[in-house]
């Protein structure tokens, strides 16, 4: 069975009754970019998915050769001042559906993750990666900020901090060798891999998985206030928007030329 979340089927979900394995699928050609009615799309899927019974783990994936090229910056250079005052609020809730999901969610990985896919991957509760996946923070390149907490759960502090101030983009092999990815496969074999261990994972008392979500959410709260430190992030970010540099990063980025910054 297919559901189309979102006004133009940017997310699609397929559900293997049978196997109580349900399938989200980003589909916002040509790379994923999230937009705000991606969003929602997310926040409902995920949110929905969690609160039923009709299945017991989640394969997160992606149409196309790109995971997710991070947030939409036409979009968002689009945007006029009259912002709301909480404008990160949207993609907060749409991450932490995922994050906060009932059951579990496998990240299937299928190319590169960029900003806001590094967020949803992190976001997961277990990764398999292609070997043609590679993982960046690229906000620092159109002068923003943002993912910090999520690769942090990737990669660990010293590689997060490098992703963070280089915008260099990560291997999954390197990935992988840090801890945070479960499996590097040939892309031929992701899906098979990835709902495989979901059929595993969906076979298991319900009740058990999940109070084995919140259990594990609950303790990593205590070592790392992932909401509160996600929103500190965020007002940093917010505090950017209102210097000219900030708005110069995105402008160029979609001028597709070089940023002039000026340090104001």
């Amino acid at each position: 069975m297919s559901t189309e979340y979102g006004t133009e089927g940017l997310i699609t979900v397929d559900i293997d009754a049978d196997a109580r394995v349900a399938v989200v699928t980003l589909d916002r050609p040509p790379v994923n970019a999230i937009n705000r009615a991606m969003h929602g799309a997310l926040t409902k899927a995920f949110t929905g998915l969690g609160e039923g019974r009709e299945v017991n783990a989640i394969v997160l994936t992606a149409a196309g050769r790109v995971f997710c090229a991070g947030v939409d910056l036409r979009e968002r250079s689009a945007e006029s001042d009259d912002r709301p005052l909480d404008p990160g609020r949207s993609w907060r809730d749409a991450k932490e559906s995922v994050l906060n999901c009932a059951i579990p969610v496998i990240g299937a990985v299928n190319g590169i993750a960029l900003g806001a896919g590094v967020g949803l991957c992190g976001a997961c509760d277990i990764l398999i990666a292609s070997e043609n996946a590679e993982f960046a923070l690229t906000e620092i390149n159109v002068g923003l900020l943002g993912g910090g907490t999520a690769a942090m759960r990737l990669v660990g502090r010293q590689k997060m901090r490098w992703m963070y101030f280089t915008g260099e983009r990560v291997s999954a092999q390197e990935v992988h060798r840090l801890g945070g990815v479960q499996s590097v496969v040939p892309p031929e074999q992701l899906m098979p891999e990835a709902l495989e261990l979901a059929r595993a994972v969906a076979s298991k008392s319900p009740i058990a998985l999940r109070l084995a979500k919140e259990s594990l959410n609950r303790f990593e709260e205590f070592l790392l206030p992932h909401d509160a430190a996600y929103r500190m992030e965020q007002d940093y970010t917010n505090r950017l928007r209102t210097f000219e540099d900030g708005r110069e990063g995105t402008l160029a980025f979609v001028e597709k030329r070089d940023p002039q910054w000026r340090w104001r």
